[in-house]
C-alpha cells in the first residue's frame, strides 16, 4: 500500500552509499527527507542534489536527514556523491520497492516514447515516522527552498 499524508510510513530498509543500511524505524527522533530522482549525473538531478547540498546545514539545524533515492546502482551513487561532494547519502532502489511504496515508479512519456521510471518527488517524514508533506512531479527550480521551509516549520512545531 502506498504512503498517505498524515499516516505512519511503513518501516523499510534500503542500501545506501557509505555502506549504510537505512532503516526508517532507526531514524525515529529525526525528521527525514526522501527525494526521489530519475538518474544520477543528469542535469536536473545534479541541480536538485546541489540545491540540497547548499541547504544541508539548514536541514541539519531543523533536525532533518536527507536521502536521495534513485534506481541507480550503489557504485553509480558513490561516484555521483563523490563527484558532487554531497554531504548526505544516496539510496539505491534497483528493485523499486521504495519507489512503489511512495508511488513514484510510474509510466512516463518522453518524445512520444512510453517507459516506466521515477517521477521526481519529495517526501517529508516527521520524527515519529509520519508522512507530513509531499511534493510530486517536482520542478527543480526553487523546490529545495519549499522543502526546507516545511522541515523548519515542522521542527518548530
Amino acid at each position: 500500500m502506498a504512503v498517505t499524508l498524515d499516516h505512519p510510513v511503513a518501516d523499510f530498509q534500503a542500501q545506501a552509499t557509505s555502506g549504510q543500511l537505512v532503516k526508517l524505524s532507526e531514524l525515529r527522533g529525526q525528521q527525514v527527507v526522501l527525494y526521489f530522482y530519475p538518474k544520477d549525473s543528469t542535469p536536473g538531478c545534479t541541480t536538485e542534489g546541489l540545491d540540497f547540498r547548499a541547504r544541508f546545514a539548514q536541514f541539519q539545524a531543523a533536525n532533518t536527514l536527507i536521502f536521495g533515492v534513485s534506481m541507480d546502482s550503489l557504485k553509480k551513487h558513490e561516484n555521483f556523491k563523490c563527484k558532487q561532494d554531497f554531504p548526505f547519502e544516496l539510496i539505491s532502489d534497483d528493485s523499486h520497492e521504495l519507489c512503489d511504496l511512495f508511488g513514484v515508479y510510474q509510466l512516463k512519456k518522453n518524445y512520444g516514447k512510453e517507459y516506466m521510471g521515477i517521477v521526481r518527488s519529495t517526501f517529508l517524514i516527521d520524527k515519529d515516522g509520519v508522512l507530513r508533506a509531499e511534493w510530486r512531479n517536482v520542478k527543480v527550480a526553487g523546490h529545495v527552498d519549499k522543502v526546507l521551509a516545511a522541515a523548519e516549520a515542522l521542527h518548530r512545531g
